[in-house]
């Protein structure tokens, strides 16, 4: 199976959460070429799930790869770039089917003697497959579900042949955050006889950079940042409309609750003092990534032992990831694996060294092999 090339197909077309049908048609007939007896193969929204029997198998490992793309027009001039204008694979996660579909190969090839299951799982980026994912497993195929979970996210400040993680807390958890603001607009030269939108999300604006300095423990960790703001039509209509868009992310449950209520305070006083209404939406929430000690240092360990694999104790970071509610209630890890590009995830010139394709399967097997 020629991995690359597969990875170039993928990338060529992103499909954002939920509307990944190329995708998914492209994963099946690539599947499909795998014909085994050992396989079954089943359709789960615009996702996939491959369970591969094992030889004499006394529990399930299971693999997870997201598989959707991203609103961001490309900027990398590959001759494989995006064919779906306005579309990207910008945080690698062509990379990561190539890697599970080189993975499944081996396992079909070369069964373990344990079943393994390998969830091809849409709209990580949004609006969040993992949790409604889980309840389907749960109550639908139980069958299915792992009594251990593994991922990988590609680093793109890393070099290839890295791999890092952590016991305990990896990523952030994330809410996305919406806040529309409605006053009453007007023309320009009579400002006493409207509402303006613009001034009030302004200073609504203003405001929500005192949440994590003034209202979150220091020796605790938050963001919360205003990505977008918007407001207005013309030069000389003030405002009647506003949005703000943004993004929260914190170490603990505890301070995201801490922090949305501080943010709905915040805009309970923008409605009295600048005479409006404000709504809040937050969008797709995903909890913390948190890594099972055991697996943590089982998979540190056995990386050292690997020739020409660097094991990494990595970090926590904000980053946000939905793999969060499996490692909620499975017992999971989720990785770095380096890939060495020159600009970061969610960037429009990302471009993750392919290298990485020739090993990470054999790797990941190698692990699964001794579990």
């Amino acid at each position: 199976m020629d991995l690359i090339q597969i990875r170039r197909e993928l990338h060529e077309i992103p499909e954002i959460g939920f509307q990944e049908f190329k995708t998914q048609s492209y994963l099946k007939d690539i599947i499909g070429r795998m014909a085994s007896e050992r396989i079954e193969l089943v359709e789960w929204r615009t996702g996939l799930v491959v369970k591969v029997s094992g030889s004499s198998p006394e529990k399930t490992i299971g693999w997870r790869t997201d598989i959707d793309g991203l609103p961001i027009r490309e900027e990398t001039g590959l001759p494989f770039a995006s064919r779906h204008e306005g579309f990207m694979h910008a945080c690698g996660h062509d990379v990561h089917m190539a890697i599970a579909l080189g993975l499944l190969e081996l396992l079909v090839e070369r069964p373990l003697n344990d079943d393994a299951v390998i969830f091809f799982q849409p709209a990580e980026e949004g609006p969040g497959g993992a949790q409604p994912l889980l309840e389907w497993l749960e109550t639908e195929r139980p069958d299915l579900l792992p009594d251990e979970l593994f991922a990988l996210h590609i680093a793109p400040e890393l070099p290839v042949g890295t791999v890092a993680t952590k016991p305990g807390l990896l990523f952030a958890n994330t809410s996305e955050l919406f806040i529309d603001l409605h006053g009453k607009g007007g023309h320009a030269a009579y400002p006493h006889q409207t509402r303006d939108m613009a001034v009030a999300a302004a200073a609504l604006l203003m405001q929500l950079q005192t949440v994590v300095s003034r209202n979150v423990d220091p020796m605790d960790s938050a963001v919360l940042t205003v990505g977008k703001m918007s407001a207005g039509t013309v030069q000389n209509i003030i405002a009647e409309r506003a949005r703000l868009e943004g993004t929260i992310r914190t170490l603990t449950p505890e301070a995201m609750e801490s922090v949305k209520k501080r943010v709905e305070s915040l805009c309970r006083s923008i409605e009295e003092g600048y005479e409006c209404q404000v709504s809040i939406d937050y969008g797709a929430n995903y909890r913390q990534v948190d890594n099972e000690e055991r697996l943590a240092e089982s998979f540190l360990s056995y990386a050292q032992d690997v020739p020409d694999i660097q094991a990494v104790r990595s970090k926590a970071a904000m980053t946000g990831e939905d793999f969060g509610y499996f490692t909620e209630r499975l017992p999971a890890l989720m990785f770095w694996a380096g890939a060495g590009s020159g600009y970061g995830l969610h960037h429009a010139k990302l471009a993750p060294d392919e290298r990485l394709l020739s090993f990470m399967p054999e790797f990941l097997y190698d692990y699964f092999k001794q579990r």
